[in-house]
């Protein structure tokens, strides 16, 4: 496999017209954006902001879990996030008794910051360019597994002198431009982390379902953690003995306000973007990906609400699971209304039309990438069918718990698995479960073909004469995985293993797996064609476009994005601003609607116009801004920075009128939506009265 076109290249013209536009790769802010973001407001240097020789901010941006973006903001370790990402970590740390989902939870000393399992913070050790090296290792490769063989072999080489000079330090080879670049990336990652505080979900995620993606927005989104480490400042895991990690880099915090027309930046870690994706695969994913995905987790959030409103415990078993679908469902409803209203397949084809024409100008061009468009039209159409079944599998039938929870445990000899069974059973309502599993049934029966149906529906047809009730009434009767004490009971027993493997919900899982698994092998030929074009469309685009600054798909490594603080119009006579304030939260409030409730004591500091330092110029307390640059799933919890570098916000959204934004950037609609970081320092100092906090963190008044 030959490299294609040298990526890295291009000197940056147009660079104004795309100034919002862009998720940029840190590396190459010298050549490409620095003198734009100059002439726009920032005062940083290129190195300033990213150097692998000297502290830069990239030290103080962190992976926070294993989907959000965190930052550090004191010599201490202190760490701020979304609320929305530290959402399952405060929620284990939850009970009927201590609640602090519900009613927020403040540590006024390090005794009082709380161990979360399971949770980490990873932060970019190296970050290297080797195009050259992994090309001419896999250059004689003539096929998908030979590229993948010599492909591990180089990375092999590549990594290991990073680990051998810090044993702390992992890396990989990560793919850009659909495999026509390379980049070496170390990380370092800590395994200590405790959480600090968080405002009740009436103030970190007010507004819920129903204001997700929305703006305005009034949503004080955020939580603390604290990264600890051992006594040499080296991950650690937890240990009494720990002590607050002192980092390279804190954010400096600003109190300055903004003001539209303001720089700002962001720095984190993008999950997933598919700025090259055809109309093809528009058409995949509004009809297939997205359609099977709505309809069923729709279904599916409609039984578990119902419990959790109906039972305090199963609010806070499910709180977790149920903000992580709906968020999902939400999002691919804006995607296809955002398709509709701004034509997005439409746009590509025409983007395709331009492209064909300028492959057909000249031979050369026809032999390098005259099949890559017909490639993907053809893999996205013979692997319809396969995909359409893995859909509707992951959506249903491989959601019903209980099947999970014999995947989980069928280990019996693994030395972490009472720890497994402790974090299962404490989240999980087997009534909730069996009403879910019903749906699901009936969903998949309606919806896949029977050559597809796993063989447990042969016994609903032929002992339960299609009953699904009767026999889920059996199934959960039987199942040991239907509660923690049957599991419990199981283990101890002299066959446990054969007890576990035997067990109908087992057997249900593995049915299920191997419905998965056929489909995925009937695709294989399909993706491996759809590769093959999907890598020489894109190398063909960049050398159609040379010249002109471009930057490659979102794919959770650490990137930049830039722009304005900036109002927009989403429709004719309409105007939204480009900040909220608190009034906002008080003329939304409905005390009978569980996502609008307002916290007696955040009317009674506004009643007061107690706001403290934290108040703009007007008296009003800010509460979120919306500015231009380009973010997606995965930049949750990014710093927001002014032209200094100062921290000004926590980026949290997108917004609904841009919501094919992963596919298409559009600049006069898209927006990020912002958290002021006032309206958050306000929160922790007058409504959670943590003052210790504050005054670690070094703040420019």
């Amino acid at each position: 496999m030959k490299r294609v076109i040298s990526i890295m290249l291009a000197a940056a013209v147009s660079l104004c017209a795309f100034a919002d536009e862009g998720m940029w790769l840190l590396p190459l802010l010298e050549k490409m954006n620095i003198k734009t973001m100059q002439q726009m407001g920032c005062k940083l240097t290129a190195e300033e902001i990213f150097s692998l020789n000297k502290t830069s901010l990239k030290d103080a941006v962190v992976i926070f879990g294993n989907g959000c973006t965190g930052e550090v903001v004191s010599d201490a370790g202190l760490l701020l996030t979304n609320h929305h990402c530290g959402y399952s970590s405060i929620q284990s740390l939850s009970s009927v008794e201590h609640d602090y989902l519900a009613n927020g939870y403040w540590a006024m000393t390090y005794g009082e910051e709380l161990p979360v399992e399971g949770l980490t913070v990873t932060f970019l050790d190296s970050f290297r360019d080797v195009t050259d090296q992994v090309n001419k290792a896999t250059k004689d490769c003539e096929d998908e597994e030979a590229f993948t063989k010599a492909f591990r072999e180089i990375s092999g080489k590549l990594t290991a002198p990073l680990h051998a000079a810090d044993t702390f330090v992992n890396a990989s080879v990560v793919s850009f431009f659909g495999g026509n670049s390379y980049y070496l990336i170390g990380y370092k990652k800590f395994t200590d982390i405790r959480f600090v505080g968080a405002p009740p979900s009436s103030i970190g995620k007010f507004g819920a379902d129903t204001d997700n993606w929305m703006w305005p927005r009034h949503t004080c989104d955020f939580s603390v953690f604290r990264i600890y480490a051992d006594k040499n400042n080296n991950p650690a895991g937890y240990s009494a003995d720990n002590v607050p990690y002192n980092p390279k880099k804190k954010l400096t915090v600003s109190l300055k306000g903004i003001e539209d027309g303001d720089f700002s930046m962001i720095m984190g870690y993008p999950g997933s973007t598919n700025r090259f994706m055809t109309s093809y695969e528009v058409r995949e994913q509004r009809d297939l990906s997205n359609a099977i995905s709505i309809y069923c987790r729709g279904e599916r959030q409609k039984l578990m609400l119902e419990d959790m409103l109906a039972d305090p415990a199963v609010k806070i078993q499910y709180a977790s699971k149920y903000s992580g679908s709906t968020n999902g469902w939400k999002k691919w409803i804006g995607m296809n209304e955002a398709f509709e209203k701004l034509g997005v397949e439409q746009r590509r084809v025409e983007e395709e039309k331009a492209f064909t024409e300028w492959v057909g100008a000249k031979s050369k061009r026809e032999k390098k990438y005259g099949t890559a468009l017909s490639d993907i039209e053809q893999a996205v159409a013979s692997r319809a069918a396969s995909r359409t079944v893995m859909r509707y599998l992951t959506e249903t039938l491989a959601d019903i718990e209980l099947c999970q929870a014999a995947s989980m445990m069928s280990e019996v000899n693994d030395p972490g698995l009472p720890a497994v069974i402790d974090r299962f059973y404490k989240n999980y309502s087997v009534s909730t479960d069996r009403k879910i599993a019903k749906r699901m049934i009936e969903i998949y029966r309606d919806k896949v073909d029977a050559a597809f149906h796993p063989a447990f529906f042969n016994i609903i047809d032929g002992s339960f004469g299609g009953d699904v009730d009767a026999f889920l009434d059996d199934l959960y009767a039987k199942s040991v995985f239907a509660s923690k004490e049957k599991v419990l009971a199981a283990l101890e027993q002299s066959d446990a293993a054969k007890i576990l493997q035997e067990d109908a919900a087992a057997k249900m899982f593995d049915e299920i797996l191997n419905i998965y698994y056929g489909a995925a092998a009937a695709s294989k030929v399909a993706n491996k064609q759809f590769n093959k074009g999907h890598k020489a469309y894109i190398a063909g685009q960049l050398e159609m476009k040379k010249g002109q600054a471009m930057y490659p798909d979102a794919n959770f490594t650490m990137r930049l994005t830039y722009g304005t603080v900036k109002s927009y119009a989403p429709k004719d006579g309409v105007l939204y601003n480009y900040y909220t304030t608190l009034k906002g939260v008080m003329e939304k409030e409905d005390p009978d609607n569980w996502e609008f409730v307002v916290p007696e004591k955040l009317k009674e500091l506004y009643a007061a116009r107690d706001f403290g330092e934290y108040a703009r110029s007007d008296g009003q307390m800010p509460a979120c801004f919306i500015m231009t640059g380009d973010i997606t799933g995965g930049n949750s919890g990014s710093p927001v920075l002014d032209g200094s570098g100062n921290l000004i916000g926590l980026a949290f959204d997108g917004n609904w009128e841009a919501m094919s934004g992963d596919i298409l950037f559009e600049p006069d609609l898209q927006r990020c939506i912002c958290v002021d970081i006032r309206y958050v320092l306000f929160i922790i100092d007058k409504f959670g009265g943590d003052v210790r906090l504050i005054e670690e963190m070094n703040i420019v008044r």
